[in-house]
């Protein structure tokens, strides 16, 4: 065994001649420990919501979206696009038609978003996991229906299958505007909602109804096959990055093709920033903590200093007597480091298996805090506690001189 290394570890196990000093490695042991803890439990808790999160846009948002470079609209039938709905790695190829308008039902009025989508979209997204009430039904064989955001729905006072409609006013898109009859600007059209869908974001829930894509056309007045989007589901969900690259090459650059990620790329940022910024804010109180070992190394030096003369006689150079002080404070940090990603990854599957911690109120869509341990914090967070714990040890451990101990 390394030598400084063996009287390193016996330094920080054995009794020393003063108990004070047994306590302030205690506590600097401690404070790392607690330190640690509070990073994996709160990095965890932002990943657990992120992954919550990104599970219900899952359920409405399809693994690749397809739309214009430039423009808007365009035409599903389209010859690059025929060859992507063939491709293998496709299981559903689903025609979306986009577009805003104004919802009338009794005496409220609601803007926002209509969403044309076809048959296949319950199983192309997955939707009927995020059905809040009712269910997903498009149409039967007397009558449209749509799916609302429940913030539509509640602002609208609607639920499924109440027996007036939802009415849609939609502005006039082949014609000049008529200011004589206003009444006329406008195409009406109305559904019967048969459910409630509820993604717990606001740009969701408060803005978008789902009917029959032949609705949609109608209303907006688009020509049969016209589109705003094309969605995907794939196959192999490992692959989507590989299908992306492939579909993109199959479609040139007139179209630009997004995964998950992408369609959601302002939410995600927002929340790797916030967690990167909850780390440094922890990380500059687990310095802190971390500082303690100056102070227990520099009294461990003094109390070991006929040790120092020992060695120092024995032959021992001052590289060596520095190493062992500085492998003696880095042995702090790293036993702190180590017990608190044990202990904080205790609780973290506790918190996981059995919600021990629960959310105040009713409304999310969880009771308990949400948690999913990532191996990459857990390997960021030694390295940050081991480079704290050099440092502090680095600043006490350069200042012996070992000729000031020498008789």
């Amino acid at each position: 065994m390394n030598l400084s290394l063996f009287i390193a570890k016996r330094y920080l196990f054995s009794k020393k001649s003063h108990n004070a000093i047994n306590i302030i490695s205690a506590i600097s042991a401690l404070g790392v420990t607690v330190g640690t803890i509070a990073l994996v439990c709160v990095l965890s808790v932002f990943n657990g919501f992120g992954s919550l999160i990104e599970g219900l846009f899952s359920a409405f948002d399809p693994d690749l979206k397809i739309s214009l470079v430039e423009g808007k609209s365009f035409m599903a039938s389209d010859e690059a696009l025929q060859k992507v709905k063939h491709m293998p790695e496709v299981v559903f190829f689903t025609e979306v038609l986009e577009e805003n308008a104004l919802f009338r039902y009794k005496d409220k009025q609601v803007s926002g978003t209509v969403k044309g989508v076809s048959d296949d979209f319950a199983e192309m997204t997955g939707i009927d996991k995020i059905i809040v009430s009712g269910k997903f039904q498009l149409y039967d064989k007397a009558f449209n229906y749509g799916i609302t955001g429940a913030g539509l729905s509640a602002k609208l006072g609607v639920g499924p299958y109440f027996v007036d409609p939802v009415y849609i006013y939609a502005p006039q898109r082949t014609s000049s505007i008529n200011l004589t009859r206003p009444e006329t600007n406008f195409v009406l059209d109305h559904v019967f909602v048969s459910g409630v869908f509820g993604v717990q974001q606001a740009d969701y829930d408060n803005k978008y109804l789902l009917v029959p894509i032949q609705l949609a056309r109608s209303l907006f007045q688009y020509e049969a096959h016209t589109v705003t989007a094309i969605e995907l589901k794939i196959a192999d969900k490992k692959a989507i990055k590989k299908s992306k690259d492939k579909i993109k090459s199959v479609l040139g650059a007139k179209y630009k093709v997004f995964d998950r990620y992408e369609q959601q790329e302002d939410f995600f940022r927002i929340m790797k920033i916030e967690k990167w910024i909850t780390y440094l804010i922890l990380s500059f109180i687990l310095l802190i903590a971390v500082f303690n070992i100056i102070g227990s190394l520099s009294m461990l030096i003094i109390d070991k200093k006929a040790d120092i003369v020992t060695l120092r006689n024995m032959g021992a150079d001052q590289g060596l007597v520095r190493k062992i002080f500085l492998l003696e404070g880095w042995m702090i940090s790293l036993l702190g480091s180590f017990v608190g990603i044990f202990v904080g990854t205790g609780l973290c599957l506790l918190q996981q298996y059995f919600g021990l911690i629960t959310l105040p109120g009713s409304e999310f869509i969880v009771q308990a805090y949400p948690v999913e341990i990532q191996w990459l914090d857990l390997v960021l967070i030694f390295i940050t506690v081991s480079v704290m714990g050099f440092i502090a040890a680095y600043y006490p451990v350069k200042q012996i001189k070992t000729e000031t101990f020498e008789v």
